[in-house]
């Protein structure tokens, strides 16, 4: 990634940082808030390089860790393991549709939320977390997909992101 693009990754991740924990939890029930760093993750999955996007995975879980309150590291490490998932599969794939993107963006929200609920069980005691996240569930996987669906209509979707 070249400077530029570095710049301009860096300024996008902390506006969508400060969308994401200031003005959605105030203006959209916590159901329906999209997860823009996963959306960002994902897109950087389809389009970046192994070099690149695994360390900027780590960080938008880190991120999304440090503004949610919940365990730090715990979305690190889900943000991690479905990039490198994606990592795998996107290269046997066409990577500029943008159904591809927007059913990548449905299927990792799953997982995420897999892999999140089953680190909380095996690692907290907390009897009414399964109800809880599973209530959330399609919401949250209609908005991302939303949302997903609305980035593939920004020009420059269609275009790669440069390695170097």
């Amino acid at each position: 990634m070249n400077r530029r693009a570095a710049i301009l990754l860096t300024v996008f991740v902390l506006l969508t940082m400060g969308v994401q924990a200031s003005l959605l939890p105030v203006f959209i029930l916590p159901s329906f808030r999209p997860d823009l760093l996963l959306v960002i993750m994902v897109f950087i999955a389809l389009r970046g390089t192994l070099a690149t996007g695994a360390p900027l995975a780590w960080f938008l879980g880190l991120c999304k860790d440090v503004c949610s309150g919940l365990f730090l590291g715990l979305n690190a490490c889900t943000f991690l393991i479905s990039y490198l998932i994606i990592k795998n599969v996107s290269d046997r794939l066409y990577a500029d549709s943008a159904i591809l993107f927007v059913m990548t963006v449905c299927g990792i929200s799953l997982v995420v939320f897999t892999l999140n609920l089953l680190l909380i069980v095996m690692f907290t005691a907390s009897p009414g977390i399964t109800y809880s996240m599973l209530a959330d569930l399609v919401p949250h996987l209609l908005v991302n997909a939303f949302i997903a669906s609305l980035v593939t209509v920004f020009p420059g979707f269609d275009t790669h992101v440069q390695a170097s």
